[in-house]
């Protein structure tokens, strides 16, 4: 329908996660009215990526290939709390809340067999190597919460327990302005089973 170049261009960015097919077209012939300078300015940004960026070498966060990342560097953070998540994106998440000064360590998925993963696809046995030369006290296990995340979590702990050390898993429940009437009965369950005293 289009010609070659420009219809490689939308397969190629319809294999992107998220972008559907039309989104595709529209990224694609958004590319071809800007200048050429501003899609050349795009083709580096994603060379230096790839050439660049890879994993922290204790982590497993994002970083500088061979590096270790900013957060692992950082002499401040507590080294002996431990947050364990499922991807880059989730540390991110976490830092947003000014609320964890503790370190990460990031699966890179959860486990999840009708995809093929299970626990030898994770970062499950680097987690378990930092226990105990990093003297951790505490693992926070900050899965997603659904099937996936809950199946990695059960693991992590039947894992960790033996080792001593103190596992939690973050709250979930409702969010702040959330109706009551919207809530799906695990979600809400989860709510009332993580109640706590109120405090004044």
């Amino acid at each position: 329908m289009y010609a070659q170049p420009v219809q490689e261009l939308i397969d190629t960015l319809g294999r992107l996660p998220g972008v559907g097919p039309k989104s595709a077209q529209r990224i694609a012939f958004h590319l071809l009215l800007v200048p050429r300078d501003e899609a050349l300015r795009l083709v580096h940004a994603v060379v230096e990526v790839k050439d660049r960026i890879g994993f922290c070498t204790r982590c497993f966060n994002i970083a500088e290939i061979g590096c270790e990342c900013e957060i692992c560097a950082d002499a401040r953070r507590e080294s002996n709390v431990l947050c364990v998540v499922e991807e880059p994106r989730d540390v991110v998440a976490i830092e947003r809340t000014g609320e964890f000064r503790g370190r990460y360590h990031v699966l890179q998925g959860a486990i999840s067999p009708i995809d093929g993963i299970g626990p030898d696809q994770l970062r499950i046995r680097e987690l378990m190597d930092r226990v105990e030369p990093e003297a951790v006290s505490e693992v926070i296990l900050c899965m997603n919460p659904n099937i996936e995340g809950e199946a990695t979590a059960m693991h992590l702990v039947s894992r960790l327990r033996p080792l001593g050390v103190r596992t939690t898993r973050i709250a979930s429940g409702l969010p702040v302005g959330g109706d009551l009437e919207y809530a799906d009965e695990l979600t809400l369950g989860r709510a009332l089973s993580g109640r706590r005293d109120v405090e004044l």
